[in-house]
């Protein structure tokens, strides 16, 4: 199995709400011998706390040499070391079933037993939200709040521009604001609530980040955390690997 051999453009870039449980995340792992040999498989799950920042992430990864180990120090590698990360594409489950059983591991154990391999927590440092701008929703709205996931690795000016069209992105942008222009943006209004989200480069254009602001009308913080899980998955869909979500307000 090649890493060739995988589609070579991503889903259409949709935000589809859903009500299921979250899936796991999974990655290809290449060798680091061949830009086109897959040698191991990752799967990853964050851990959120109650307003959806992440808290801590639970990976396993498999190779046809070791079988299933937990890792921990894989997944911070894919994150921090431009080696590892350079070799790490993001994929979806069946793409995945497909390499494991090509790379002789059979049938992909379904999510359940996937999480009993994660065995190594890693934490990740929480905060009291910052404070970005106004503090008072507009009229209209009982809550306003704004969060920023940062993701790692590159888009391709293609992978933009096919964002841009999906979200429906004004031809002259959004703008700049002080942490950078905007490459990419969109927006959702359901029953009530208003989601507004921006896609920019961050940290001297070493990452992405996905700013979303949230204006509550409802109760129903749950189409909050369908949002930011169904953008995350669209940005991986596009290679992107995400790395946590902050919130500001």
């Amino acid at each position: 199995m090649t890493i060739d051999s995988l589609p070579a453009e991503p889903a259409p870039a949709t935000v589809e709400m859903t009500d299921a449980l979250p899936h796991l995340d999974y990655y290809l792992v290449g060798a680091r011998d061949s830009d086109t040999t897959v040698e191991g498989v990752v799967v990853e799950e964050f851990t959120r706390d109650g307003d959806f920042t992440t808290t801590g992430l639970d990976s396993a990864g498999w190779t046809p040499q070791s079988g299933w180990w937990s890792s921990a120090a894989l997944s911070r590698d894919i994150r921090t070391d431009p080696e590892v990360l350079a070799r790490v594409v993001p994929t979806t489950r069946r793409e995945a079933e497909d390499v494991y059983r090509a790379l002789g591991g059979g049938r992909l154990p379904d999510e359940t037993l996937l999480r009993t391999h994660s065995l190594d927590h890693q934490p990740i440092a929480t905060a009291p939200p910052l404070r970005l701008g106004p503090a008072q929703p507009p009229a209209g709205f009982h809550e306003r709040r704004v969060y920023r996931v940062l993701f790692a690795k590159d888009l391709r000016t293609e992978q933009v521009a096919s964002l841009r069209t999906a979200w429906r992105t004004p031809a002259g942008g959004t703008g700049a604001s002080a942490t950078g222009a905007s490459a990419a943006s969109g927006r959702l209004d359901m029953h009530g609530d208003q989601f507004t989200w921006d896609l920019r480069r961050v940290g001297h254009t070493l990452a992405w980040g996905l700013d979303v602001t949230a204006l509550l009308a409802t109760d129903a913080t749950a189409a909050l955390g369908s949002t930011l899980s169904e953008l995350t998955n669209v940005l991986r869909q596009h290679g992107l690997i995400p790395v946590t979500t902050e919130r500001f307000s």
